[in-house]
């Protein structure tokens, strides 16, 4: 029996490389895929413009019409 020398840990995501320098996954928007740069779009998946054509869209709003009903019976 030898005993094997263990293999090194792998590094963390986000500490720096071997060479000094962080490498970063490369992360792309959920609507264009187009690769994103900025700290918040990397967090949201949107790129700024994205992000923007989603903040322009909202519901419907539901109208306040008044329906004719007949009463219920015995009230």
């Amino acid at each position: 029996m030898t005993a094997e020398p263990e293999p090194s840990p792998l590094p963390l995501p986000g500490s720096p490389g071997p060479s000094g320098q962080e490498a970063r996954r490369r992360v792309l928007c959920r609507m264009c895929g187009r690769p994103l740069r900025g700290r918040r779009a990397r967090l949201w998946g949107l790129g700024d413009e994205c992000r923007e054509k989603l903040a322009m869209r909202s519901a419907p709003v539901r109208g306040g019409w008044e329906v004719e009903q007949e009463a219920l019976p015995g009230m």
